[in-house]
């Protein structure tokens, strides 16, 4: 594996964390309680009579790369308008706990804590995949606090079919051999279900380079969180929906969680909830399509959509 200053990941590392701090983030670190440690990028501590004036959007990222990874192009979008958070979550970046507890549940509890520690009292939450799951319990836990919220490319109503009918297309024997690449291979089959581009020109070296830096670390405790996702374990979607307003944004091409889910979702989650699709994007639109994606969010989140 190439040294740190060779690796094109590392170099695209440094400019992501200087895309965040441009656009006034600053990364963050906070011990929750006696045994949970969350990251963030956040407002700057010293920024704090400009926070005041606008209101607050925590981003989510799902399973994979830590947050930067996943959320530039909407930082640098709704920071101007926004108090932008982006948390690692626990065993993401530099998130961790000695916690045993391993649910989405305790992801969102946590994040819930955080938020409360750092001042937050209301905001919106946007999730993407996992982060997904996420935001929709933190949504249900304290309707009184998450004003709307967006669900991005995110099966929170699926089915232990849906999780079987996943592995057999990656044609792999475990939702981890996926979730988890451990080579160029398996990364390659993540990414032809993730991302509509076809990236068979993309050298191994550049993949290994990927999965060596952004998937080695805590590979343990994220197959327990895989296991220990309580959305997904029975055949039959028992999901309450929301009190807030909901936007449902898909891919129409998503082969992770396929498009008739999204429809399934938005029934399941009552009249609130309203469903935009992206064409030609997989299962990251707010990487594909980040200009329609950030507009569509944002009319929704500014009373517009």
């Amino acid at each position: 594996m190439a040294p740190s200053f060779l690796s094109l990941v590392s170099l695209y590392s440094i400019y992501l964390r200087r895309c965040f701090a441009s656009a006034g983030l600053s990364s963050q670190t906070i011990d929750i309680d006696d045994e949970t440690t969350l990251h963030f990028w956040g407002p700057k501590l010293e920024d704090d009579h400009k926070t005041l004036k606008k209101p607050s959007l925590v981003l989510i990222h799902g399973f994979g790369p830590e947050a930067i990874w996943q959320w530039r192009k909407q930082v640098q979008f709704f920071a101007p308008h926004f108090n932008v958070y982006v948390p690692d979550l626990i065993f993401f970046g530099h998130s961790t706990t000695r916690s045993i507890q391993r649910t989405e549940l305790f992801q969102a509890a946590s994040l819930g804590k955080l938020l409360e520690t750092i001042g937050v009292e209301r905001f919106s939450v946007v999730g993407t995949s996992y982060g997904g799951f996420v935001a929709y319990h933190m949504a249900r836990m304290w309707p009184e606090r998450v004003e709307k919220v967006t669900i991005a490319s995110s099966g929170v109503n699926m089915k232990r079919g849906d999780n079987e009918a996943l592995v057999k297309r990656a044609n792999l024997e475990r939702i981890d051999h996926l979730m988890l690449p451990e080579s160029a291979s398996q990364l390659r089959t993540l990414t032809g279900l993730a991302v509509s581009k076809n990236l068979d020109i993309v050298p191994d070296f550049f993949f290994n380079d990927f999965v060596h830096n952004l998937y080695s670390e805590n590979r343990q405790e994220k197959k327990e969180l895989l296991k220990g996702l309580t959305l997904g374990k029975e055949e039959t979607v028992t999901l309450s929906p929301l009190e807030q307003d909901v936007l449902i944004v898909w891919g129409d091409q998503d082969q992770i969680f396929p498009l008739k889910m999204a429809t399934e979702l938005k029934e399941l989650l009552g009249k609130k909830a309203r469903l935009e699709i992206i064409e030609n994007t997989s299962h990251v639109p707010q990487i594909e399509n980040p200009g329609l994606f950030n507009s569509i969010v944002k009319n929704f989140l500014c009373g517009s959509l």
